[in-house]
């Protein structure tokens, strides 16, 4: 790829990323032990910095500042684009690029925790991108099918449709592990070996090593330095979260491939009371699925713990546990559990949404809707319709219609209620006649979002047939939107 070309139009820099990415992926995929050099000339190239930047400013987070208070906006108006990129390419060619530390912001957990995000400047999140852009299509091709979370064309379900098929085959014992801390404790050492492995350019390898290290700026103002993890919020993190994290997969794949591979070699494990199992995986969170007995899920627990050691990780004791299929447990927003089916005596490992996601979901409709939440009826409706609609088609492959029914219900009396307490003078009849038509709440043509009227379906079960974006095979003009936009 000429390196030293003028900027293209967006359309021809996707075009030209998507066919550099798709010769890396094979060439990783031809050769596993093939190192790369030369790879710091394409983050410097202008089509890998201009879709970068495409990507950076379709993010969410591009209303966010980091520690310089520039945002995308910002930049848009002021310098503009091309002459910010002109600089930041000068300065990667240099060597003069220095990302800056992380802006700290704390959001909150579940159980009253804090997690720390980590917001990095604006321009340092297109060069994270431009990384992300050149680094990805090689690991992909080591990166095992059991991993579902923050990869090309995986997503959650996959990973609940997975853990059904297992458990519709004997895998009943699961244990359901949790990683403590597992962004802010990968050592930086270990994770940069990993990298080693598949990256032989020095130039690329220290600007990685420079994010890991670029320290965070915290709420306080106080620097801290970064001695081990990779801060959540920017770019780069979750491709080297998996990076780090793939050596639990290619563990687990290797006793697969030398323990389980055949039809005979699991007969004879389970009659000798051996046990096997896969693993599925989604980010950080996973589980273990087990067929055989709980004293073989419980042996895995330790096996997995000395897996993860010689990355800096641990799993955390209070929340690592075996349990029963037909107990149940939470994993991704559901809940997983296998039943009898009303009026047979067959079981079926069904899906719900888990307790914990209706609190959720609630819990925010019932913030959207307070007296002073929303200036208008209109804007009411937009965000809580926004919320609804997000949460229905992500649990609409589950068993979720009763669970949908009583949202729309709860949904309508709170927004309801914020009607009569933001017009104290209308009675029922009048805001019926103003705001409700039939008992749909109606505001400029836009309606209260039911959810459920989202049609369930069961999702498709794709197991290892998961095509990724440099597929030779994949439509051409759909992979190059998803080259500019992913």
């Amino acid at each position: 790829m000429n390196t030293g070309a003028s900027w293209p139009s967006p359309d021809q820099a996707a075009a030209r990323v998507l066919g550099m990415q798709t010769k890396l992926h094979r060439w990783a995929g031809e050769d596993e032990d093939r190192r790369f050099d030369d790879l710091y000339n394409l983050v410097c190239d202008p089509a890998f910095l201009l879709v970068a930047w495409g990507r950076v400013k379709g993010n969410v987070g591009a209303r966010s500042a980091g520690v310089d208070g520039e945002t995308v906006r910002d930049i848009e108006a002021g310098r503009g684009v091309e002459a910010f990129l002109d600089d930041l390419r000068a300065d990667l060619k240099a060597g003069a690029f220095r990302p800056l530390p992380v802006r700290e912001r704390m959001i909150p957990k579940s159980g009253g925790r804090l997690r720390r995000l980590g917001i990095p400047t604006a321009r340092d999140r297109v060069v994270q991108a431009a990384l992300k852009l050149v680094l990805e299509p090689i690991f992909e091709a080591d990166f095992r099918p059991c991993s579902y979370g923050f990869r090309p064309r995986r997503r959650a379900q996959d990973a609940i449709a997975e853990i059904n098929y297992l458990g519709s085959r004997s895998y009943e014992w699961v244990l359901e592990a949790d990683i403590e801390a597992c962004f802010d404790t990968i050592d930086h050492t270990a994770l940069l070996g990993r990298v080693r492995d598949r990256i032989g350019d020095k130039r690329l390898l220290t600007l990685v090593k420079a994010f890991l290290k670029t320290g965070i700026l915290t709420e306080t103002g106080r620097r801290e330095e970064t001695i081990t993890g990779t801060p959540q919020g920017g770019i780069l993190s979750p491709l080297l979260a998996n990076i780090a994290l793939s050596v639990l997969d290619e563990s687990f794949a290797a006793d697969w491939q030398t323990l389980m591979s055949t039809t005979t070699r699991r007969s004879t494990r389970r009659r000798k009371g051996l046990g096997t199992w896969r693993l599925v995986r989604y980010a950080d969170d996973f589980v273990v699925m087990v067929a055989g007995s709980r004293a073989n899920a419980e042996q895995l627990r330790q096996v997995v713990a000395d897996r993860l050691a010689p990355m800096g990780l641990r799993l955390s004791d209070a929340k690592t546990r075996v349990v029963h299929l037909d107990e149940g447990f939470d994993f991704l927003g559901w809940h997983i559990q296998r039943r009898r089916k009303r009026g047979t005596g067959n079981h079926y490992v069904y899906t719900y949404p888990s307790r914990r996601s209706v609190t959720a979901i609630r819990r925010k409709v019932r913030a959207l809707t307070r007296r002073t939440s929303q200036p208008n009826v209109r804007l009411l409706l937009l965000r809580v319709n926004a919320v609804l609609r997000g949460w229905a088609n992500y649990f609409k492959h589950g068993v979720s219609k009763r669970c949908f029914s009583r949202l729309d219900s709860f949904a309508w009396r709170r927004v309801v209620r914020w009607l009569h307490q933001r017009h104290l003078g209308l009675n029922w009849t009048a805001i019926r006649r103003r705001f409700l038509h039939g008992w749909d709440v109606v505001c400029d043509g836009i309606t209260l979002y039911k959810p459920s009227t989202v049609a369930v379906t069961r999702y498709r079960y794709r197991g290892t047939r998961i095509p990724g974006p440099w597929s030779p095979t994949a439509d051409t003009t759909a992979r190059l939107v998803e080259s500019r936009m992913r």
